[in-house]
């Protein structure tokens, strides 16, 4: 079972990439943390709600929409983990 943790930080990486923003281009626009963003995403950190709150406005998404553990947009996780992959590499 995946913590709460694991479930926003999985959410935020498919609103991200919804988005068509890269990590890299994502946390540098709105001055974030690579470290900090990159253990969002990968459920390792428990961040406040105000940050919760403020990436939200940021993709323009309900902050409720974090909570939800819909398995259907983590199909995807996959195929952007190798997509930003390949963007690094060029």
């Amino acid at each position: 079972m995946r913590s709460i943790q694991e479930i926003i930080g999985e959410n935020l990486k498919y609103f991200r990439y919804q988005a068509g923003k890269s990590q890299e281009k994502f946390y540098g626009e709105y001055g974030l943390s690579y470290k900090y963003y990159a253990c969002i995403e990968r459920g390792e950190i428990n961040m406040t709600v105000d940050f919760l709150e403020r990436l939200a406005k940021i993709l323009k998404v309900d902050i409720r929409e974090f909570f939800n553990p819909d398995e259907s947009r983590f199909v995807d996780k996959k195929r952007i983990d190798e997509k930003e992959k390949e963007e690094c590499v060029n």
